[in-house]
């Protein structure tokens, strides 16, 4: 009997130490945390302890910057693109021209009745890049083809970084070393891009109330148009205010040996003080996105069309979807690149004393 005592004794005295170490490693990080975050909630912040000088490139420079590096090493991109665009039209498939040519000329009747045959050839291809790029055109993907659409975009991400690194770093890399070396972080990857979808829910139930407002008629006018756009506009902040560390997590947890959690730490610290300056270029980098579909899938369409009224046995051309599939490979290219710079000028910058 006491030998059981004392054995008990000592199980609970050792439970007891586990539990206090448990607490005192969560304190450490508390305390961690605390001394990295100045902020406090309900608390007036001092300037004088959360703002951190950082000097970025102009939203021009910057933009010429990224443009000017991928053009430096025009040639391997080239086949990235290349290769996405042959791996997607394999595994996912482009547009359907029938269901491309049918939008069309649904839009084209559509316009002539509403308008009283005065609807212009811009106006039209003005609608149809609005639907292609927001809807796809009506296309239907199955659940197959939608996962490898999120591999081939998460494949190109990490391999567009891997190969930045390594030529910005002066190592002389070909396209294939970045194609078998820069897979390894896919889950970590992965599941930052889940955290950014979570985070991006406050924008999907704005969309959500708004299909819902337009419906009932709620945004007719008044104070109830006025609160709803209040608070869409707040939901719509926060998302933005978490993504803009998430986005430089995306290529922090790239480094070797590095864990999401630890990343978006990361990210967290990089950011605090700077998140303005950084949101601007990551919105600037959305601008030049949507601009550039604009000015190169909207001249196609206009191109398409007149093909086909001229030539109407042309009208089996995928030449529209095919320009998207492309345009596809190149904007997902040229957003990696952009924040992998944005990555290095805020890790770079050294402040002047």
């Amino acid at each position: 009997m006491p030998k059981s005592s004392k054995t008990t004794t000592k199980r609970s005295s050792g439970s007891e130490k586990q539990k206090l170490t448990i607490i005192q490693k969560w304190r450490t990080r508390l305390d961690s945390f605390l001394a990295r975050r100045p902020h406090r909630s309900f608390k007036l912040s001092r300037r004088r302890d959360y703002v951190r000088p950082l000097v970025l490139p102009g939203l021009f420079a910057l933009t010429h910057t990224v443009n000017k590096t991928l053009w430096a090493y025009k040639k391997i991109f080239i086949l990235l693109a290349l290769i996405y665009v042959a791996l997607y039209l394999v595994l996912v498939g482009a547009l359907s021209q029938d269901t491309y040519t049918s939008l069309s000329d649904t839009l084209k009747q559509t316009g002539d009745e509403v308008l009283g045959g005065d609807f212009g050839a811009i106006t039209q291809a003005g609608i149809l890049f609005l639907t292609i790029t927001s809807s796809g055109a009506g296309s239907t993907t199955t659940e197959t083809q939608q996962i490898f659409s999120v591999i081939l975009i998460l494949l190109v991400w990490l391999t567009t970084v891997w190969l930045l690194r390594n030529l910005l770093a002066g190592h002389k890399v070909k396209l294939r070393d970045g194609l078998y070396n820069s897979g390894s972080p896919i889950f970590s990857t992965f599941l930052i891009v889940l955290l950014i979808a979570v985070q991006l829910l406050p924008v999907a139930i704005a969309t959500i109330g708004y299909s819902a407002a337009t419906s009932s008629g709620l945004l007719s006018g008044g104070v109830e148009a006025m609160l709803f756009w209040i608070a869409a506009g707040l939901l719509a902040l926060l998302s933005l205010y978490w993504i803009t560390s998430s986005i430089l997590a995306l290529i922090i947890v790239t480094l070797p040996g590095m864990y999401p959690y630890r990343a978006i730490k990361t990210a967290g610290d990089l950011i605090l003080g700077r998140r303005i300056k950084i949101l601007i270029r990551w919105l600037w980098m959305a601008l030049v996105v949507v601009v550039s579909w604009a000015v190169v899938v909207i001249p196609v369409i206009l191109l398409d069309m007149w093909l086909v009224s001229a030539w109407p046995g042309l009208q089996w051309l995928p030449l529209v979807p095919f320009t998207i599939v492309v345009m596809g490979a190149v904007t997902a290219i040229w957003v990696s690149a952009y924040a992998y710079i944005v990555y290095r000028k805020v890790v770079e910058y050294v402040p002047a004393e």
